[in-house]
């Protein structure tokens, strides 16, 4: 277990789909390792998750992870889940503008269209099937994540007149976001 550096906009490997990962390469030690890493980057760079090609590994996988007590206590606790070779499905056409900022983009905050529901089909980190309907601003990391895998920055998909610095950001719109987070 290690903590990696953490890729920066503008690596070539940020813009690539990633690959899927057979069984057997899940149950491999590397692969394991590789899943142990990216827990330990996440949890070091206090993120609410962090995609294997945000430490310069093209496969599809992805950790999850927002604690009950978070920075912004607006957020839904997450539990510590692995998503491997994830697919999201959006149930139905209704959508949200969620705040959001990337461990590979540091610094920058925008305001991203998300589906307000998805179904998430993957691994866990042992191989099981993970089937389930997540909602609102969980939803939403889960597609932040997920767009990571398909070679997608937020910065792609944010409304480029909401972009801000963290410090202007929470100067300006943190209160509107808590806000509609909470209704």
């Amino acid at each position: 277990m290690a903590v990696r550096p953490i890729t920066q906009i503008g690596a070539p490997v940020l813009r690539q789909r990633a690959r899927a990962l057979t069984h057997a390469e899940l149950a491999s030690p590397e692969v394991q390792a590789l899943i142990d890493d990216l827990i330990d980057t996440m949890h070091d760079a206090r993120g609410a998750g962090l995609a294997a090609p945000q430490v310069g590994e093209s496969v599809r996988i992805a950790v999850i992870e927002v604690p009950a007590d978070p920075p912004h206590p607006y957020r839904p606790a997450i539990p510590l889940t692995v998503l491997v070779n994830p697919v999201l499905t959006p149930i139905d056409d209704e959508q949200f503008a969620h705040a959001e900022g990337c461990l590979s983009v540091p610094d920058l905050r925008g305001l991203v269209p998300r589906a307000a529901r998805v179904r998430v089909q993957a691994w866990d980190r042992h191989g099981a099937a993970i089937d389930e309907i997540v909602v609102g601003l969980t939803a939403a990391t889960y597609q932040h994540e997920i767009d990571h895998l398909d070679g997608v920055l937020f910065v792609d998909r944010a409304d480029p007149r909401t972009l801000a610095t963290m410090a202007e950001f929470e100067r300006h719109q943190m209160p509107a976001v808590i806000a509609a987070a909470r209704a």
